[in-house]
């Protein structure tokens, strides 16, 4: 686990390494002329307000903008570079309320808090992200103002019945959620023009057919302020009638916009806000009023007379999108109680307003209370915030810490599910502007929960400029003689002053005389062709990657046409002043590809190349030419070491061998060292230089070992004093086993000679005795057979 860290940790660091490198490149490439305009750049970026000496020759202001280490690097003091950071101030910051229903004081809305804090002042740095926790708690006995808006179009009539009762039960149940509730009732049927409903005056006075008697049709009536008397509920509610139209949708979104706009005349408190929607049938929305001849759009507006809705026949439907922006500007649940005919429909409605439900109406409003109640706690147990319009440039994340820490990112962030009365949540809210505005002025946004009247007011405050920017020095001596403001380390010129002193006058000098000023050794060039002459000045041109730079009076130095080594510039150890490779430390070369370690030379005996060559640059150069690798530890042309050395150590050992004659003359090379036997040869785990173990065999057949080693520039050889020779033969085991082997064949011969005997004499027993089974006659049936016995009959004989 530790070393997973470990590796998260260094890839951290690289990667934030690399991004601050490439935000340093923003920088350049912005050619920020002033540090206002530097610091908006990206919040890595600094100007440096360094005296002259800091610019190098060729070098425009625009080079003081660059991230903060490059700056460093570049001799700028910390004190000098201008990053000015962004902050976050609560101005207030009132704690949610911890209320209970059993307490017998009793809080108004307005002492109720269920957000904290409730007003920021952030100021923004261009890029920098500030980010602030936003706590909300659902409090308990929270106030609720429910408002009934039903359709009265004939095919309710038998619901109109069963809501008569409504507002005493309703009272009732709502008492296990909040101690503060009011009700209030509204109906709707139709725009009152055709073909939306008939106009004949019969029809105007009762739309019903048959016998049925039914109120005039009307678009929408406020029939009951919110109130908390449920008696006054269920008596207005009761002398109610239905009325009817032509077409199956209603005019409900007339209603519902209405409703939501004209908060005097309903009575909405800053409570929390619900709107039940109660149809069997669709709805008309904006481009409907067309059939009517309407086409003024909807307004928007509150247009209640006498509780009554006057102004149908004159604004076409509003839009769904409009809706939802009035719903949410007034902070409106709604609740739509709808036949199962057309659930799929409000499902899809539900879908674009937001903090809203649908529930199943049975086909008599009979269960409206438990589908009220049900819905309430399905809105209620989810938070979600929304903010306002946000001003150009400004961007706004959430991240949100729900019950038992469920965190959700993006989309999901912004709300919190199966939340319970009591329970508090948090959100991680990150504002960023990318520019400024501008205008300049601080801005405003206020953050709230959909559904609530609370809401956090966020003042966002731009930092557009640097604080040297304010102490510039206007017509300062150093901008030649007060031609401009010396501000941030740089000359700001007047108008028609040019020049990074402000030395020059756009009217009074031509330019071929500046021109000449740009041209190294009188040559054609201007500025090298790197540049471009400003006020007989040349400012170097930038390239598309800010890490190469031009640079020196005439742009004629670089940083990056140095010579390079694999692929490197200056072989990856030096830097590239002016085209010439200034070398790291230990290197050297054009190229600085040449390294003056000699590590890479060592041999395993310690030697630099094993005592054959010399180092150079790193890489071993064998003097003898026989021998390569890099060590010099390899001779393909020459024979094994064993062999090289057999004869010498042959003669000098045993006084034999081809160079017996010459053993003095040709043999006192190394240094010989005789052991009784082989185990106490040196070992070459147990050498720190190179060991070669030899065996070899004379003309007599005789096996003897030996060692060659080179310790310390000395060759030495050890070996075994005695010979390894092969004995002669044992010639009685040899003829005893000849012998005892011809006896076994003999033997082993009989077996098989009397084995094979013994089948075959079966084989002709069995032959046999099958022949004879298969016979065709025996003894008992021989044709010349006579019994010897006679048998005579007296034929007088009666058997008396």
């Amino acid at each position: 686990m530790d070393l997973r860290l470990l590796w998260i940790a260094s890839l951290s660091a690289v990667l934030g390494g690399c991004w601050a490198q490439q935000e340093g490149s923003i920088c350049i490439k912005a050619n920020a002329q002033s540090c206002g305009e530097c610091i908006q750049v990206s919040e890595t970026c600094g100007w440096c307000v360094e005296k002259e000496p800091f610019l190098k020759q060729g070098e425009s202001k625009s080079a003081r903008c660059d991230d903060l280490e490059s700056l460093k690097k570049r001799g700028c003091s910390v004190t000098k570079i201008e990053n000015p950071r962004g902050s976050i101030r609560i101005d207030k910051n009132k704690p949610v309320t911890n209320r209970k229903k059993d307490v017998a004081e009793k809080l108004t809305p307005e002492q109720i808090t269920q957000i904290q804090p409730q007003k920021l002042s952030l100021t923004l740095r261009s890029g920098e992200p500030q980010t602030f926790d936003l706590k909300f708690k659902r409090a308990e006995d929270y106030p609720i103002d429910l408002y009934y808006l039903m359709d009265l179009s004939f095919s309710m009539k038998d619901d109109l019945e069963n809501v008569k009762n409504l507002g005493t039960h309703l009272m009732k149940e709502m008492q296990g959620i909040t101690s503060d509730f009011r009700i209030g009732f509204g109906s709707f049927v139709e725009k009152t023009v055709m073909p939306y409903i008939s106009t004949t005056p019969a029809r105007l006075i009762n739309p019903c057919t048959g016998n049925q008697n039914c109120t005039s049709p009307f678009s929408y009536k406020n029939v009951l302020k919110l109130t908390d008397k449920g008696d006054e509920f269920n008596r207005l509610v009761s002398q109610q009638q239905i009325s009817g139209n032509l077409d199956s949708p209603e005019g409900g979104f007339d209603a519902i916009m209405q409703v939501a706009v004209c908060e005097n005349q309903i009575g909405w408190r800053n409570v929390t806000r619900l709107l039940v929607f109660s149809t069997d049938a669709g709805f008309h929305f904006a481009g409907d009023g067309k059939l009517g001849g309407i086409v003024l759009p909807n307004d928007g507006r509150c247009h209640l007379e006498n509780n009554m809705y006057t102004m149908s026949h004159y604004y076409d439907y509003p839009s769904i999108a409009h809706l939802v922006q009035k719903l949410s500007d007034h902070n409106i649940q709604t609740i739509f109680a709808v036949t199962e005919e057309f659930q799929p429909v409000y499902k899809e409605l539900k879908n674009l307003i937001p903090k809203s439900a649908v529930g199943t109406l049975s086909s008599n409003s009979s269960n409206v209370i438990k589908l009220i109640i049900d819905a309430y706690n399905s809105l209620s147990s989810e938070v979600i915030l929304e903010n306002g319009r946000l001003p150009e440039g400004v961007s706004i994340t959430y991240r949100s810490i729900c019950k038992n820490g469920v965190e959700g990112t993006e989309e999901n962030g912004r709300k919190c599910s199966n939340i319970s009365i009591g329970d508090e949540v948090s959100f991680k809210i990150s504002i960023e502007s990318q520019k400024c505005p501008s205008h300049g002025k601080p801005e405003v946004i206020k953050i709230k929960p959909l559904g609530f009247t609370e809401e956090v007011e966020v003042v966002l405050t731009f930092i557009c400029d640097c604080d040297c920017a304010a102490k510039g020095e206007a017509n300062s001596q150093k901008c030649s003689e007060g031609n401009g403001t010396l501000e941030c380390g740089a000359c700001k010129c007047n108008d028609g002053r040019i020049g990074g002193l402000c030395e020059c006058s756009k009217d009074e000098v031509r330019t071929e005389d500046l021109d000449a000023n740009c041209r190294k050794d009188n040559g054609t060039d201007i500025c090298s062709n790197y540049g471009d002459c400003v006020c007989g000045t040349c400012e170097c041109k930038k390239r598309e990657n800010p890490a190469e730079i031009y640079s020196g009076k005439y742009c004629e130095c670089d940083n990056f046409n140095c010579d390079r080594s694999n692929n490197q510039l200056c072989g990856g150890h030096g830097r590239c002043d002016c085209r010439k490779c200034i070398c790291d430390a230990n290197y050297t070369g054009s190229a600085c590809d040449c390294s003056l370690e000699t590590a890479s030379c060592l041999a395993k005996n310690g030697q630099i190349c094993n005592g054959r060559g010399t180092c150079d640059c790193g890489n071993c150069k064998c003097t003898n030419p026989k021998f390569q690798g890099p060590t010099c530890e390899i001779c393909p042309t020459c024979p094994g070491v064993c062999l090289e050395h057999k004869d010498c150590v042959q003669c000098r050992a045993f006084e034999a061998g081809e160079k017996k004659d010459t053993c003095q003359r040709d043999c006192s090379y190394f240094q010989l060292i005789k052991v009784n036997d082989r185990d106490n040869m040196p070992q070459p785990a147990d050498q720190n230089y190179p060991l070669s173990h030899c065996k070899e065999r004379d003309t007599q057949d005789c096996w003897f070992y030996y060692t060659y080693a080179i310790r310390n520039d000395t060759k030495e050889v050890y070996v075994v004093e005695t010979l390894d020779c092969p004995s002669g033969p044992d010639i009685i085991p040899i003829v005893a086993g000849v012998v005892a082997g011809i006896v076994l064949i003999g033997l082993a011969l009989l077996l098989i000679w009397k084995l094979l005997m013994i089948i075959h004499d079966r084989r002709e027993f069995a032959k046999f005795e099958k022949e004879k089974m298969n016979a065709k006659w025996d003894t008992g049936e021989n044709p010349i057979y006579k019994s010897a016995v006679t048998t005579v009959i007296n034929p007088k004989y009666e058997g008396k």
